[in-house]
């Protein structure tokens, strides 16, 4: 009997899934339990800080750029000693999950906004101590013909949790639940993440005089890593915290709940887009799908800043998942393109460390530009910024088209 389209289709998608190696697929899964319990507080947490806590709108982004701004520095070193203990990453993978675990209940028993400063510290510091190494362990673990496919699955499976966690917290909202029960609700999901962390190893270790090789390479990283880092860097400057497109769905007029519902569809648009679109930035150039992200991001901002009411919500945040799958991923399968052996988690250190540093400055400006000017000035600047990033990349093509040698990497086995 012929197997219908839709199970060819699934049998596909198992094959590709089982190419990735299994580095990537249980990262997969710590990242979806993680989102699950990070993704149910986010769209929470602004309406149980200016509703349940009274907060004003400014204290918001202070909040969120003081929060990332701290975990700043710690982005870059985090990469850099990951690289320095002869690429062993797990360590920093491990305490930056158990940090963001352990701040939940913080957040969840504030009785003011200073302990919800604290809890988004300790969160933060949590992703500072493990983004970079896991990502550099992403791209230890995998082939070069399948960087992008691995980092587009990596965030689809983190946003599938990120899905999960805001339809929870709207059937819990729908339910009578307080804001404040919704909150500890997200601690469970953060145990499991413990759980999924036993399968991760490390990547085989390279020769000693290759890695002595490498942590020459770690000082002179190639002109092309800069020039991604500086473009992507301008984006992030208008790249303010997700929680002003929250605030501003609630201030065109969509209830709690709805405006949860909303931030899922965006989530469920960016989990089922991720790994596709990364594949595809393995088949094309990866800066024609970034080019295509920003502009959608532009119009996306453009559209949050126009917005007449609360109807336009629920298209923009639906495309707005677009344009996160288009570069989320992409993004740091461009930035291995052009980083040389062993200074992975540098490198990514530094990405996260110049993006962390732009959103810090993003998120103040738009709490104060919100406040002050209006709510809709955040938007516009954000849709500037990723008009000049756009501008840069097209504009000299030639610089973006030159990449590390792959056969200058010892590229761990596909099962690792």
């Amino acid at each position: 009997m012929k197997a219908s389209p839709g199970a060819r289709r699934l049998r596909r998608v198992g094959r590709a899934r089982r190419a990735l190696p299994q580095n990537v697929r249980a990262l997969g899964w710590v990242s979806f339990a993680n989102d699950f319990a990070s993704e149910l507080i986010y769209p929470v947490l602004p309406l149980f800080l200016t509703i349940t806590l009274g907060a004003p709108v400014a204290i918001l982004g202070l909040i969120e750029g003081i929060a990332e701004g701290v975990a700043v520095g710690l982005r870059g070193v985090a990469g850099w000693l990951s690289d320095r203990a002869g690429e062993r990453r797990r360590p920093w993978i491990v305490a930056g999950y158990a940090l963001s675990a352990l701040a939940r209940p913080v957040v969840a028993a504030a009785p003011a906004w200073g302990y919800v400063l604290g809890g988004r510290l300790g969160d933060r510091l949590g992703k500072a101590a493990r983004t970079a190494p896991r990502d550099a362990l992403i791209r230890d673990s995998t082939p070069a013909a399948l960087v992008g496919a691995s980092f587009g699955y990596h965030r689809a499976m983190d946003t599938a949790g990120a899905v999960v966690g805001p339809l929870i917290a709207v059937l819990l909202l729908a339910g009578g639940w307080s804001l404040r029960s919704v909150l500890w609700v997200a601690v469970v999901p953060g145990v499991l993440t413990m759980v999924f962390l036993t399968r991760v190893r490390e990547a085989p270790k390279r020769k000693a005089m290759e890695r002595e090789i490498d942590r020459r390479a770690i000082r002179r990283l190639p002109r092309p890593f800069w020039l991604v880092l500086g473009v992507w860097t301008l984006f992030s400057l208008g790249n303010s915290s997700d929680v002003f497109l929250i605030l501003r769905a609630h201030d065109l007029g969509l209830s709690a709940t709805l405006v949860i519902l909303a931030y899922a569809l965006y989530n469920l648009v960016y989990s089922a887009l991720s790994w596709p679109l990364g594949a595809l930035s393995d088949r094309v150039a990866r800066t024609s799908v970034l080019t295509a992200g920003l502009a959608v991001f532009a119009l996306v901002y453009l559209g949050f800043a126009l917005a007449p009411g609360s109807s336009a919500v629920w298209p923009l945040f639906a495309v707005y998942g677009v344009y996160i799958a288009a570069t989320e991923g992409v993004a740091k399968a461009w930035v291995a393109d052009f980083v040389p052996p062993g200074a992975t988690g540098t490198a990514y250190g530094l990405f996260a460390a110049a993006s962390g540093g732009a959103l810090l400055v993003a998120s103040v400006a738009a709490g104060l530009l919100w406040s002050r000017v209006s709510p809709a000035a955040p938007f516009l600047l954000g849709a500037t910024t990723a008009l000049c990033a756009l501008l840069l990349i097209v504009s000299r093509p030639r610089r973006w088209s030159s990449r590390v040698d792959e056969k200058e990497r010892d590229v761990a086995p596909v099962d690792c």
